[in-house]
């Protein structure tokens, strides 16, 4: 048997550690920290308000085309090699990013710096597979996971203040002390792994840029080009569906796949991913329209917005140490099971909020999902290389973040269709009730001392319609939210809980 601590020597065990959480976390902030930006970057780019957020669809579409890869770069270049060269590509890019004049400048950087940042993250994650025995990797997966929630809620709130006290140039500079030291580190701490032969399935790569590369950007545009009343999309959608068919087929057949898909007759994997994919709509979807809640409809500078939150992060990481703790005590799909209950009950008294609610109401739900979502997030993410070969560690990262960057694009267009769909409802249901037969709005002019026929009543109802129509859309993305924790359950029985096995396949782990 080889030891346990197989990726680094032990002296330098919390240096790895180290080293893979500020990967982690800078990879993650990357998806986010622009959002805040790109009101800022219209003018300087020259761009609408519609072609300014290319610049996220692009790294989007590269991290998620990039990712399933993983397991082959690991393979044929050794994974420091590639977590090196993923780095120092990030890091340039991010220069690039800043200096850019133009749109097209900026979303070919963005490409780059997705396609070299998207290795790091299931890198980073099979890092810590081998680095803990297998009865404590629980550990191991809070470690990651709280730098995945950090990465996410850290993002806008940083980009909000680096693009308000400096400029939005910022939010890419800032990369590039965090990714220098980030490169010493790991080129310190993180051992190589042996390079194999592998195959190069040139076919099957492109069929999964066109598959997958399709979906991302459709799920990105989806909204804001009105879903399949535009022709882009509807193009996108027949690309999608035959691009994935053929890639799934050409990664079951092929000799040499350059995406093993054949990792997913591992049932942990398979439904462990599933379920990733379907809990990306409840936490990114969550965190994507939170932030409109208070900034548009309660008035929130980004910096409030941030602070507010942030706690959400704090709840994430105690769910996640308290479970950390628990694993391989308490049958796993138990722990999934009570963190889903809380993060559904949290989103549910979410439904509840009204334009009069306090800084509080926003803060404890939010930190009490946020425990809920990181009990989860730790236990699927140990559940899913529980039964997995170790020598298919970096394979199954891949597949697995996969899915944890489809589920997050799924999340955040889903609700922000629903908030749309549901606003337009809302305005037209309320409105239906401003006549002068409504015993209500008659006794509301009364106390604003007007009349129906004033100019100022009309344009009070007409702010006062587009808020309340607003919060009750929010509040129905909520309930929706809440009821997909109800989906995912019956998912539960159909995992099996982490056994001897993963500690057997542990021990095989190279050293």
């Amino acid at each position: 048997m080889t030891e346990p601590n197989s990726e680094a020597a032990p002296a330098n065990r919390v240096l790895t550690i180290a080293s893979v959480m500020l990967t982690t976390v800078m990879a993650i902030m990357d998806m986010t920290i622009v959002n805040v930006t790109l009101p800022h970057m219209m003018g300087a780019l020259g761009a609408t308000a519609d072609q300014v957020t290319w610049v996220l669809t692009a790294y989007i579409v590269a991290e998620a085309v990039t990712i399933p890869l993983t397991g082959w770069l690991a393979g044929r270049f050794g994974r420091r090699r590639v977590m090196l060269f993923g780095i120092a590509g990030f890091v340039l890019a991010s220069g690039a990013c800043g200096l850019s004049e133009s749109l097209s400048q900026m979303v070919i950087f963005r490409l780059l710096q997705g396609i070299a940042g998207a290795p790091l993250i299931p890198l980073s994650q099979g890092v810590l597979v081998g680095l803990f025995p297998a009865e404590q990797r629980g550990k191991g997966m809070a470690i990651w996971g709280i730098g995945v929630m950090l990465g996410t809620i850290l993002g806008p709130t940083v980009g909000g203040i680096v693009t308000e006290h400096l400029t939005w140039h910022w939010v890419f500079y800032i990369n590039l002390p965090v990714g220098l030291l980030n490169f010493a580190m790991v080129a310190r701490s993180i051992r190589e792994t042996p390079r194999r032969e592998t195959g190069t399935d040139w076919l099957g790569a492109l069929l999964m840029i066109l598959g997958i590369g399709s979906l991302q950007t459709l799920l990105d545009r989806g909204n804001q080009e009105g879903w399949w009343d535009s022709d882009l999309i509807v193009l996108l959608t027949i690309t999608a569906v035959v691009g994935l068919i053929l890639f799934v087929w050409r990664g079951l057949v092929a000799e040499r796949p350059i995406v093993d898909l054949r990792l997913f007759r591992d049932r942990n994997l398979a439904l462990a991913s599933l379920l990733m994919l379907v809990f990306g709509l409840a936490l990114f979807g969550t965190i994507a329209i939170q932030p409109l809640l208070m900034e548009r409809l309660l008035g929130y500078p980004v910096e409030t917005t941030g602070l507010v939150m942030a706690p959400r992060g704090f709840g994430a990481a105690l769910g996640m140490l308290v479970i950390a703790r628990l694993a391989g005590r308490i049958d796993s799909r138990w722990i999934i099971a009570s963190g889903m209950i809380i993060a559904g009950t949290a989103t549910w008294i979410m439904s509840w909020y009204n334009l009069d609610i306090s800084p509080g109401w926003l803060i404890w739900p939010g930190v009490m999902q946020g425990v809920g979502m990181g009990s989860v997030f730790v236990t699927l993410s140990t559940l899913a290389y529980a039964t997995l070969p170790a020598s298919a560690t970096d394979a199954g990262a891949g597949l697995y973040n996969l899915a944890r960057s489809i589920g997050s694009s799924i999340g955040v267009s889903v609700a922000a269709t629903w908030y749309t769909r549901f606003g337009q409802i809302d305005w037209n249901r309320l409105g239906g009730d401003i006549n002068p037969f409504n015993p209500a709005l008659q006794h509301w002019l009364k106390v604003q001392g007007l009349t129906l026929n004033d100019p100022i009543a009309a344009a009070l109802l007409t702010h006062e319609l587009s808020r309340q129509s607003a919060m009750l859309a929010f509040t129905q993305v909520f309930d929706l939210i809440a009821l997909s924790f109800v989906f995912m359950a019956p998912l539960l029985l159909l995992l099996k809980p982490s056994g001897r096995r993963s500690g057997a396949n542990h021990d095989q782990q190279v050293t």
